[in-house]
């Protein structure tokens, strides 16, 4: 099992002395969240709280995911450099592979584009995307960008994108690619995972029942595909806390039983209040004492 580590909650300035502590403890990966822009009054549209309202408010800071992940490469050298996620379809494919290529090589081969298609229909409003094809425009931008990573010459015009000839340098480090794992809990999602991603995301997931559910919708979109290869599945940490407040090692094997090659974890605030430096790092310490250790 790989372990990585979500850096919501935690302070910008703090990136730079947490993250290879992270690193230190053993954890395999980072995964930063991404939006774009918030509405000033948010709606109860978000998929996976009973309330509809998202674990973040308007003014919540969010940042360029590829300018953060760039910052972190800099001070660290093993651990992987994720989104979770990056809203897709808001962008143009050739803005996406440019950044993504570009944190690819400073961080000489480490990132990975966790992609989503959003919930937040202001976001596409704003830049003058149209949300409800936001799916058809998601597929095509994996098409496209995949290319741009591999081929010499590329052309693109496929209904929601028209460019090219192009020629797109440098290629990634990353060989055959660098890995876009797709996010995700409804049906379309979960089958896009499976036919164009090479990893699911797991969200939202009440239960092991139900992200065995879940999972078994990706694999068969997957064999339907005739994709072969590496496949990571992500899920999230409160899946392994096997009953109790915190992920243990004993939730940690019943999520890898049933599936899950990597589980993304936190520290979450310390004893109330804001999450510190001192206290992730102290965090990162127990978890690879008490949880990663005996595994």
């Amino acid at each position: 099992m790989k372990f990585g580590v979500s850096l919501a909650g935690l302070r910008f300035r703090d990136y730079a002395t947490v993250v290879p502590a992270y690193e230190e403890h053993g954890f395999e990966s980072v995964w930063l969240p991404e939006h774009l822009v918030f509405p000033a009054d948010m709606p109860p549209r978000y998929p996976y709280t009973a309330s509809g309202y998202p674990p973040v408010t308007a003014d919540t800071p969010t940042y360029d995911p590829w300018v953060v992940l760039g910052h972190v490469a800099a001070v660290t050298d093993r651990i992987r450099l994720a989104t979770n996620v990056y809203i897709l379809p808001l962008r143009h494919p050739l803005q996406t592979a440019r950044s993504v290529v570009t944190v690819d090589r400073v961080s000489g081969g480490r990132v990975t584009l966790g992609v989503g298609v959003g919930w937040l229909p202001d976001e596409f409003d704003y830049v003058g995307v149209d949300f409800d094809s936001r799916g058809g425009r998601a597929d095509a931008a994996i098409e496209a960008i995949r290319r741009l990573w591999s081929e010499d010459v590329i052309a693109v015009d496929d209904g929601f994108f028209r460019f090219g000839p192009v020629k797109f340098q440098p290629k990634p480090l990353q060989k055959p690619s660098i890995p876009i794992e797709v996010g995700g809990a409804a049906p379309a999602a979960l089958r896009r995972a499976g036919r164009l991603g090479d990893g699911w995301i797991e969200i939202g997931s009440a239960d092991l029942d139900e992200f065995s559910t879940r999972l078994a919708v990706v694999l068969d979109a997957r064999r339907a595909a005739d994709r072969t290869g590496p496949f990571e599945v992500t899920a999230s940490g409160t899946l392994a806390m096997g009953g109790g407040e915190a992920v243990n090692a004993d939730g940690v094997r019943r999520l890898a039983e049933a599936g899950a090659t990597r589980v993304v974890v936190g520290p979450g605030s310390v004893d109330g209040g804001p999450l510190t430096a001192e206290g992730a790092v102290e965090w990162a310490k127990r978890f690879a004492d008490d949880v990663a250790g005996r595994l």
